[in-house]
């Protein structure tokens, strides 16, 4: 892979990351264990991060884009 297909790669995950600033994920964790008796209970997640990080992301393969020299 040259230099442009890489930095086209990291343009298009930095403008995924600041399209979308986050997700949630669901875990389940276990509330009651008596025998054969279980209670769970579904616990929701966040991640988030800041638009400003997909920016710099971008900015990073435009770098590495525009570096690709021809010889």
């Amino acid at each position: 892979m040259n230099a442009k297909t890489i930095g086209l790669i990291i343009i298009v995950i930095g403008l995924v990351m600041t399209l979308y600033t986050g997700f949630n994920y669901v875990t389940r964790e276990k509330v009651v264990d008596i025998g054969s008796i279980q209670i769970t209970k579904d616990k929701e997640h966040t991640a988030n991060w800041s638009p400003f990080i997909g920016i710099g992301i971008m900015v990073i393969g435009g770098v590495v884009f525009l570096s690709d020299k021809k010889k």
